[in-house]
């Protein structure tokens, strides 16, 4: 399995916020939706703001491939779906984003339940 660089989870980790575009079956994109991105340990994480009704999130349980986009930079990722079992995200997203509504958000049950681990697609 392909892993990230250093550099890549020092630039994503970072970025206040990143974009997603799914793929369709056919490997074309959808729409770029901004998310917020946190890095645990060697690790990427991202959450669905409106918890499994957000599309992307959908999408995503329908084909785990996407493209994101930081600062120009531009990366294929599969999703891997880990739901509550990742340890650390909640304290990641309060270190980031703070604890008000924006940590807020991104810590409640339907938030957490939709927890995916970035990983580079070969």
């Amino acid at each position: 399995m392909t892993t990230w660089t250093p550099e890549d989870l020092s630039a994503l980790g970072g970025a206040s916020e990143i974009t997603i575009a799914t793929e369709r079956p056919d490997t074309t994109t959808r729409r770029p939706v901004p998310i917020w991105v946190v890095r645990v340990g060697d690790d990427l994480f991202i959450r669905s703001y409106n918890g499994p009704a957000g599309s992307w999130y959908r999408q995503i349980l329908a084909n785990p491939y996407a493209h994101i986009t930081e600062h120009g930079a531009h990366v294929r990722v599969r999703l891997e779906h880990v739901g509550t079992a990742a340890t650390g995200v909640d304290e990641a997203y309060w270190a980031k984003y703070g604890r008000g509504s924006y940590g807020a958000a991104m810590t409640t049950p339907e938030a957490a339940a939709t927890t995916l681990r970035l990983h580079p697609a070969p």
